[in-house]
């Protein structure tokens, strides 16, 4: 059983999955695994219950005991009831195994950083400016997980900030970190991969866009290889033809949303990326038709 339904336990319950166990992701929300397109996401949550696990959302849990006598753990789940959403039910679920993959949070508090005047906010990362230096105490920078910034936590944003932190350090504050264009993947079978702005947010910030969605399965890339999970969305601005967000399920989505990605981050718009001519056949070639 996988306690939160981020990419951590889709991942390892994609593979525990195909490995014979008998698997239940838990989610708090209405949704799993939030920051990726909510359209991809359903399309991938049909295919992850389709090969067998258990997806419960709106499902929250209050305690996991350890029963001795059966060697099993028995999780405490509340959900909503079925008359209203006010009242709760409750239920105890037995399992080999629980995973905890609802988050994590900066593992620095043996530091003592209030000894040295280290301010933090509310989830434990360090309070730091557009240099990555500390807010309260300048001769301190934090990169990675234990830096409140608005990168992603992922392992390439962390040790891009690092390589920030060591030439601020080094030579004086200079350097800034710059976010956009950085791609996250799920690395579920198939995996599902994210760049930029989603829909809701472009509409938020007053964006004139239009969207190119559609699902691949029937495409060549897909057949060849019998996958019947695929899909995109790729959100180009109206008048500039620029790539606002773009988002990929399917085969080698993973290598896909690193082109995209790059033409976020240099300013390449839809014309100049249709200009490319690519290897056939493969995924990429299909970037042309998304946009």
């Amino acid at each position: 059983m996988f306690i939160g339904g981020g990419y951590i336990s889709f991942e390892f319950a994609h593979l525990a999955a195909r490995f014979g166990s008998k698997v239940t992701i838990l989610h708090r929300g209405e949704i799993p695994l939030a920051g990726f397109d909510p359209d991809l996401v359903m399309m991938l949550l049909k295919k992850t219950q389709e090969i067998g696990i258990n997806v419960k959302l709106l499902s929250t849990v209050k305690n996991v005991d350890y029963r001795t006598n059966g060697r099993k753990f028995a999780v405490h789940i509340s959900t909503p009831g079925i008359t209203t959403n006010i009242a709760k039910e409750s239920e105890i679920v037995e399992t080999d195994l629980v995973v905890h993959g609802a988050g994590r949070i900066p593992d620095i508090k043996n530091l003592a950083l209030e000894e040295g005047g280290v301010e933090c906010d509310g989830t434990g990362g360090v309070k730091v400016n557009e240099f990555l230096q500390s807010v309260s105490n300048s001769a301190v920078y934090a990169a990675g997980d234990v830096a409140s910034t608005d990168g992603i936590p992922l392992t390439p944003v962390a040790g891009y900030e690092g390589q920030i932190v060591a030439e601020n350090i080094l030579k004086g504050n200079h350097s800034k970190p710059n976010y956009e264009g950085i791609p996250s993947v799920v690395f579920t079978i198939p995996p599902l991969a994210s760049v930029g702005l989603h829909e809701n947010l472009a509409r938020q910030r007053g964006l004139h866009f239009k969207t190119n969605f559609q699902d691949t399965s029937s495409w060549y890339s897909s057949r060849r290889i019998m996958e019947n999970c695929s899909g995109y969305k790729v959100l180009i601005e109206e008048t500039s033809n620029s790539i606002l967000g773009a988002h990929v399920l399917g085969p080698h989505a993973e290598e896909i949303i690193n082109i995209f990605a790059l033409a976020i981050r240099l300013g390449l718009n839809a014309d100049k990326i249709k200009q490319g001519i690519f290897t056939y056949p493969t995924n990429s070639s299909d970037i042309t038709y998304m946009l």
